[in-house]
């Protein structure tokens, strides 16, 4: 009785072929390179100061401190700094969306007149840094005696960042589809209602994404911060942090300026971590169709 031989199912490649290695090497190197400044400023935060001024330089300390963070709210009110950059980021945030979001549905689906000129000039304001705003925005400050108040930071900061809201949710409002739109004034709703309980809730990616890039940018800020505030207790984590000093003139406290960094930084990626799926989906939706 002849007896069938099977054939030895063929295995499939070994996945450490050298271009998956060059390219994990890569990636490695990439991420290595981008995170470096980030874990340098948390390790310095930790050291003591004869590691940080020690020569040749201690990368990987084996005594650590917590004296650096301690001193940022013992010498000055840095919580303080943190509820004043939490104020100023959240109100403009929240003004950029609440005027944003209505003003990119009307360009989505009400047409208004001039619909092109409005999108252009929204274009060409989001090509201007903002640092040439800064004069005309002194001007301003000056006449209407807002320097030292909070509305010397939000109303910029709203300002600057409508132009990236309006064209982000615009393209949001265009690919919901038309008939639910329709099928919700034949329900009795008004547009305002209609934009309020059904189309926002359905772009909360877009809301997210937008709302999160309104406040890095309000949470960072540092030129206008600098020039419209003066007062002490209305300071913002930026301008603080540059404006710690040391125990005399001629010391650089690198200690609790690395803390204060790492302290400014935190809530910002908590909040990226704690929204990274709406930002993705806010990011990438539109860039494949069908």
């Amino acid at each position: 009785m002849a007896v069938i031989q099977k054939e030895p199912i063929a295995t499939s490649k070994s996945k450490f072929t050298l271009k998956n290695i060059l390219l994990g090497s890569a990636i490695a190197l990439v991420i290595i390179f981008s995170l470096a400044p980030v874990l340098w400023q948390l390790l310095t935060s930790f050291k003591v100061n004869e590691d940080i001024s020690a020569v040749p330089t201690v990368y990987f300390p084996t005594r650590f401190t917590l004296d650096h963070y301690l001193n940022l709210f013992i010498r000055k009110p840095f919580w303080r700094y943190i509820l004043n950059s939490a104020f100023v980021s959240i109100v403009s945030t929240a003004l950029a969306l609440a005027i944003g979001a209505p003003a990119a549905y009307a360009l989505a689906r009400l047409r208004p007149w001039g619909e092109k000129v409005i999108l252009a000039g929204i274009l060409i304001v989001t090509l201007f840094p903002g640092i040439l705003l800064f004069l005309g925005l002194l001007e301003i400050v000056q006449m209407l005696k807002l320097g030292n108040n909070y509305l010397a930071l939000i109303i910029p900061y709203t300002a600057i960042n409508l132009p990236l809201t309006i064209l982000v949710m615009r393209s949001f409002f265009q690919q919901l589809p038309k008939d639910l739109e329709d099928s919700a004034k034949m329900d009795g709703y008004n547009t305002i209602q209609m934009l309020v309980q059904i189309l926002l809730p359905m772009t909360w990616p877009a809301l997210v994404t937008t709302g999160i890039l309104t406040f890095i940018f309000a949470w960072n800020e540092y030129i206008f911060a600098l020039t419209f505030i003066t007062r002490d207790e209305l300071k913002t984590i930026p301008v603080a942090t540059a404006q710690l000093g040391g125990a005399s003139i001629f010391e650089i406290p690198y200690g609790p300026i690395a803390a204060a960094t790492v302290l400014g930084t935190l809530p910002l990626v908590l909040l990226v971590l704690f929204f990274q799926r709406q930002i993705v989906r806010g990011l990438t939706a539109g860039a494949v169709k069908g």
